[in-house]
C-alpha cells in the first residue's frame, strides 16, 4: 500500500528511528548521516524507510545526487529537533550530577528571592560538594511523591503536618525608602494619606493573607490615628495619594526600595533591608503581629541523607538569626537540630 493511502495511525510511533531522521534531515546526506552516526548507509536508509512506514507519509524526496526534505519531513523535523535538544540536555545533566549529593528545596518565590537565596552562599562555601536545587512555586507539592527533599512553607499552624519544624513567626510594619521619607516625613498615620500605599493584590481574596492589606494594619491602629467626626475606620477612613497592587511580595519590596511607595512588609523578609538602612520603618512602635509562620517541612526519610541534615541544620541556624533580628523570643522548637 502506497504511504499516504493508508487509514490515519492512532498508535505513537517508536522513537528509536528519530536519530537517523534528524541526522539525515541535517545534513540532506544519507552518507554523511550515517558516518556521524557509525551506522552503515543502508541501515540509515533502512531506518528512514521504517519511520516513513509508521508516519504514513514521504518525508524525503531522493534524487539521484541529493536528499529534499518533504513539507511532513519539515514539520516533523522541527518538533524532533527541539525534542532530541531536550533530551541531550537532560541526560547531560544526569551524567554530570551522577553521584554527586544534592538536596531539592521547594518553597514559594518571594521567599526564595527574599530569604533563602541571599543566605544560600554562605551553606554552599561551607559544603562545596552539596548540590542544591530550588523550586520556586506558589504551589504546594505532596512531599510523599514528588522529588524534592523538604519544603519551606508560608502558613498558618493548622496547615502545616505534625511534623513541622516552626522556623519564626511574622509581624507586618510599615517600611519606606530613606529618601521618600525625606520629602514625605511619616510620623503618624495621617501622614500616610500623602503617600502611595503598596500591597499585595490578591490578599483580599485569600484567608489567612488578608492580614498583609493595609486595610487590617489600619483597622487594628484605628484607635492611634486623629478620627474625623462620622468618619469609618480602616482604609474608607484614610485614604491615600493612590494604591499600587503586586501578586509577590519581592516586587511590593522592590517597588518600595525604588522610593514608589509605602509597603505594610513582612518583618522577617526586610530585615536585612532595615538593618542596612536600604529601608526605613517610619513607625515602629505600630507593628501587627500575623498568624501566619514560616516552616520547615522534610519529605519522608530525607532527614536520613547526610546532606538533607546539614542543610536542615543550616537553615535552622540562619532561622535563629532572623528571630533576633526582628525581636521574637526564641522558641525551643525551632532551636533543636533534626535528630
Amino acid at each position: 500500500m502506497a504511504l499516504g493511502t493508508s487509514h490515519p495511525r492512532s498508535r505513537p510511533i517508536s522513537v528509536g528511528h528519530l536519530r537517523a531522521f534528524e541526522a539525515v534531515a541535517r545534513l540532506l546526506n544519507f552518507r554523511a548521516a550515517a558516518e556521524e552516526l557509525s551506522l552503515t548507509q543502508s541501515a540509515v536508509s533502512r531506518q528512514i524507510q521504517a519511520l516513513e512506514d509508521e508516519v504514513g507519509s514521504v518525508l524525503f524526496l531522493r534524487h539521484t545526487r541529493a536528499v529534499e526534505l518533504t513539507s511532513t519531513g519539515s514539520m516533523l523535523l522541527r518538533a524532533v529537533s527541539t525534542s532530541l535538544d531536550r533530551i541531550d540536555a537532560a541526560v547531560r545533566m544526569i551524567r554530570q550530577s551522577a553521584g554527586r549529593r544534592s538536596v531539592a528545596v521547594t518553597t514559594s518565590a518571594s521567599f526564595a528571592s527574599m530569604w533563602l537565596i541571599p543566605r544560600l552562599e554562605a551553606f554552599q562555601r561551607a559544603h562545596p560538594d552539596i548540590d542544591i536545587r530550588i523550586d520556586a512555586s506558589d504551589v504546594a507539592v505532596d512531599l510523599g511523591t514528588a522529588d524534592v527533599d523538604l519544603a519551606l512553607r508560608y502558613a498558618v499552624p493548622q496547615a502545616v503536618p505534625a511534623q513541622a519544624i516552626r522556623l519564626f513567626g511574622e509581624q507586618l510594619t510599615p517600611v519606606a525608602s530613606p529618601w521618600l521619607l525625606r520629602s514625605r516625613p511619616i510620623n503618624r498615620i495621617e501622614d500616610l494619606a500623602d503617600c502611595t500605599l503598596i500591597e499585595a493584590g490578591d490578599a483580599h481574596r485569600t484567608r489567612h493573607l488578608e492580614w498583609l492589606t493595609w486595610q487590617r494594619w489600619l483597622d487594628t491602629h484605628a484607635g492611634a490615628a486623629r478620627v474625623r467626626p462620622g468618619a469609618r475606620a480602616g482604609r474608607e477612613r484614610l485614604s491615600p495619594k493612590r494604591w499600587l497592587y503586586f501578586n509577590y511580595a519581592h516586587q511590593i519590596v522592590q517597588a518600595t526600595l525604588t522610593g514608589q511607595g509605602v509597603a505594610l512588609a513582612r518583618l522577617p523578609l526586610v530585615a536585612e533591608s532595615l538593618a542596612s538602612g536600604d529601608l526605613v520603618e517610619p513607625l515602629p512602635g505600630m507593628r501587627l503581629d500575623s498568624p501566619l509562620v514560616y516552616w520547615l517541612v522534610t519529605a519522608p526519610r530525607g532527614t536520613q541523607r547526610p546532606e538533607v541534615k546539614a542543610f536542615c541544620d543550616w537553615l535552622l541556624a540562619e532561622a535563629a538569626r532572623t528571630r533576633e533580628a526582628i525581636g521574637e523570643v526564641p522558641d525551643p522548637d525551632t532551636v533543636d537540630h533534626i535528630d
